[in-house]
């Protein structure tokens, strides 16, 4: 037994010193943990944003062939024009679109005049990646205005705003976050327009475009 005791009384200072170290390396570790995590810089993802579909306004000129129809045919020649564009993306399948052109296709001493604005839908068919063809058809405030022989006698006719409709086929090539090219065939029938003297003025128009849109 005394041996025993002696030999307990001798454990006791190591014991004790092993213990301290322990809660010493413990306290020091936690503390460079801390700190660590304070000084560690915080990654930040490189990916850009892109907008997503919902809320997106573009807008953009669509340049191409104007081909008259109807009694158009008789008064000018088709000819390159262009178009001001519009759109803004209410979801990922549809957008309102807008087009507005005033063009003047002449003919000897007559001349047909064809101002619109049309205002509809654009219909995506499917979108593969980047690309997406589309439908789009909707109403519009048409101003068409001649000027033709009668009788005759070569007259202007009168400045009167008319209804219309209109329906067109395209696709769209989305080249970056910002900027889409594509192509559009347009049909344009605005409503038949009453004169005071003289017949009336009726005619339709067709375009064949490519378009460039720029979205923000």
């Amino acid at each position: 037994m005394p041996f025993s005791l002696n030999f307990n009384k001798k454990l006791v200072p190591v014991i004790v010193f092993m213990i301290g170290t322990s809660f010493a390396f413990g306290a020091e570790e936690a503390v460079e943990k801390k700190e660590t995590k304070k000084t560690e810089p915080r990654v930040v993802s490189a990916e850009p944003r892109v907008p997503g579909a919902v809320k997106v306004h573009s807008v953009g000129v669509g340049i191409g062939q104007t081909f008259l129809r109807g009694k158009f045919d008789d008064y000018g020649e088709d000819k390159i024009t262009w178009d001001l564009l519009y759109t803004y993306s209410a979801s990922h399948s549809f957008d309102f679109i807008a087009d507005f052109h005033s063009n003047k296709h002449s003919f000897r001493q007559q001349w047909v005049r064809t101002t619109g604005l049309g205002l509809g839908i654009k219909a995506k068919v499917y979108q593969f990646d980047a690309f997406a063809p589309f439908a789009t058809g909707g109403l519009g405030f048409y101003q068409p205005k001649v000027k033709r022989y009668v009788n005759g006698v070569l007259q202007e006719s009168e400045t009167k705003t008319s209804f219309g409709w209109h329906v067109g086929v395209g696709a769209e090539l989305r080249l970056n976050r910002n900027f889409t090219t594509g192509i559009l065939a347009k049909l344009h029938n605005p409503f038949d327009v009453k004169q005071d003297l003289g017949p009336e003025v009726e005619g339709s128009y067709a375009k064949l475009m490519i378009t460039g849109m720029y979205s923000f």
